[in-house]
């Protein structure tokens, strides 16, 4: 009977105490398991949630260099540059959506193209990226993209010596001239893990014209 008593004094004493507590508005912690505390941390980190964006585009761009940086064991974390590619998609919000394009009319071989930047972030944004894009048209599709300014005007004129593509030129216009190619992932990933080479640079090949 003793032995019996020693294990039903504590439930039944526990239940008073609980309630106890509760009544002085004392909380109450009741002890968890150390490895029950980890899971449940592992799937409050981990809830199911229907959302996949990570905020706005360039958030998400940083945000998957992010894991491929930490996914890849070879990463040289001394030359990871996220900043830059912060810089760059800035840029390139401004160029899209910063911008008024003034002007697209035919001209022989192509189009001609004029665009201004509606704030000086715009016009800085402009700059930069029309600094490199010429090259960089040239390599993927053997265009030719000349960039003269006028103040705060630029003027783009975009040519090919290929009488069959001169169509798709003018079609794509200024957006789509600066969207054409696969080349924004490959130097999104240069500028985050710092192997960034402008098309200009020594060493980067154009393509050169078809005739």
């Amino acid at each position: 009977m003793r032995c019996l008593s020693r294990f039903l004094l504590p439930v039944l004493i526990a239940p008073w105490l609980v309630s106890g507590a509760a009544a002085a508005g004392t909380p109450v912690e009741m002890p968890m398991h150390p490895d029950a505390a980890s899971h449940a941390a592992m799937m409050s980190m981990s809830a199911a949630t229907p959302l996949t964006a990570a905020g706005n585009g360039a958030f998400g761009a940083i945000q998957e260099a992010v894991r491929a940086l930490q996914a890849d064991p070879n990463t040289d974390w001394s030359k990871v540059n996220l900043e830059a590619l912060r810089e760059h998609l800035v840029d390139m919000r401004n160029m899209t959506l910063d911008v008024t394009v003034r002007s697209q009319k035919p001209i022989p071989g192509g189009v001609e193209i004029q665009v201004s930047g509606n704030e000086p972030a715009a016009q800085a944004s402009l700059a930069s990226v029309l600094a490199d894009h010429p090259a960089q048209l040239a390599m993927e599709t053997g265009w030719t993209m000349k960039v003269s300014r006028r103040r705060n005007v630029y003027d783009l004129v975009v040519t090919t010596s290929r009488p069959n593509e001169v169509a798709e030129i003018r079609g794509l216009g200024y957006i789509g001239l600066l969207a054409i190619g696969n080349h924004h992932q490959v130097h999104h990933w240069q500028m985050a893990t710092g192997k960034y080479q402008a098309p200009g640079a020594p060493g980067a090949q154009a393509r050169p014209p078809q005739h």
